[in-house]
């Protein structure tokens, strides 16, 4: 597939400006992190500081957080039972095609990778809803490959109102749209909208999107503004950590988030923490300088800094890993996860996006949460 190489930092006459100031932020903040030159120092005093402030959160993300990331294990797992108790919430992704129209190079459904494509037909989204719903679980993302073409609103609006039968949390990890594109899906029963940044390095992330929408940086990264125009009730967000340095992605992805918050005091606020993972047909995809330690010390410095926002694990990552990461600062995970199309039902019909290192079923999700002295939740919203 070939695409005509636009500029990355202009939105297309398609694509709905909101007139956020949010995005120079975030660049102006970025630009001028220096993570190296916290000290020792800076890191005591943001344990002791009672209010994370940006700086604070600089210095918890630092090199020179490494040999305090017990003291900031023990902060952040203080912070989670304050305000989640001993609750985690599962939810387990549904994955309803891999069509897409982006030239991303580390991502397994790049339009030009060679893979078996799949897109469910209404009733085969419902086999597979059902499939799912018979685990007890009550909260299932729906995801897409990029693809408006393949993959159209109406499409996935359809999809959301078929999963309401089944769950009482929906929630979408798809491509970008406008705001009355997200207020269709949220009429259509979607109640939360996920976007991967991927980086905050507009110089990278033009390096490594070739073409298709997902090139225009702003509009991405306006995105979770866009959801709760639409009447989204929250919105997640996520750097791809290793594409850049994970340091600097981390903290934007967190000031993202709290700029976000401060705009839209009703939003509810999520974070994932996603590595790279090798992708087919591309063994060279692999986190860079980004591993266990690091990733904790991400997530831990999130919890921190933003102590009322839920922060899933994903199973990109180790059992052992997962394990952990729900004992000290993560209050949502994913179980019975299988990310390729189709397969809950008998056999799969497409291929998956990338490869998960955690394919244990709800019940032992389950099992594993109540072994670590929590509880289980499938959801904790009630309608009435």
């Amino acid at each position: 597939m070939k695409f005509t190489r636009t500029d990355h930092m202009q939105l297309l006459p398609h694509m709905q400006d909101v007139g956020s100031d949010i995005m120079d932020e975030i660049l102006k903040e970025r630009a001028s992190y220096k993570p190296e030159i916290y000290t020792e120092a800076d890191v005591k005093a943001a344990l002791n500081a009672k209010h994370c402030s940006l700086e604070n959160l600089k210095a918890l993300l630092s090199p020179a957080a490494a040999p305090f990331l017990e003291q900031i294990a023990q902060l952040a797992q203080a912070k989670t039972r304050a305000n989640f108790g001993s609750n985690i919430t599962l939810f387990t992704p549904l994955y309803i095609a891999n069509y897409c129209d982006n030239l991303c190079v580390y991502c397994g459904f790049n339009a030009n990778n060679k893979i078996k494509r799949a897109k469910l037909s209404d009733e085969e989204i419902t086999r597979e809803l059902r499939e799912i719903s018979k685990s007890g679980l009550e909260e299932i993302l729906i995801l897409t490959g990029e693809s408006e073409t393949n993959s159209s609103v109406a499409y996935i609006a359809n999809a959301c109102a078929l999963a309401k039968r089944f769950f009482k949390v929906v929630g979408v990890e798809i491509y970008p749209l406008n705001s009355e594109d997200y207020a269709l899906l949220h009429k259509s029963g979607a109640d939360y909208v996920t976007v991967f940044q991927e980086t905050y390095n507009p110089t990278k992330y033009e390096k490594i999107h070739l073409g298709g929408n997902k090139r225009i940086f702003p509009y991405r990264l306006n995105a979770q503004e866009r959801a709760l125009l639409g009447g989204m009730r929250g919105v997640g967000f996520a750097a791809l950590l290793g594409i850049d340095d994970f340091r600097l992605d981390a903290f934007a992805t967190a000031l993202h988030a709290s700029l976000v918050q401060k705009k839209y005091p009703h939003a509810e606020i999520a974070f994932s923490c996603p590595r790279l993972r090798p992708i087919i047909n591309n063994d060279r995809i692999n986190p860079r300088d980004v591993g266990e330690r690091e990733l904790l010390q991400v997530i831990c410095a999130y919890r921190i800094f933003m102590s009322t926002a839920s922060i899933t694990i994903s199973t990109r990552e180790k059992a052992k890993f997962r394990d952990n990461a729900v004992k000290i600062a993560t209050n949502k995970i994913s179980a019975g996860v299988k990310v390729s199309i189709g397969a809950h039902g008998e056999e799969k019909k497409g291929d998956e996006q990338f490869e998960i290192s955690d394919s244990r079923s709800v019940d032992e999700i389950k099992a594993m949460i109540k072994a670590n002295g929590l509880e289980p939740l499938m959801s904790e919203y009630i309608y009435v």
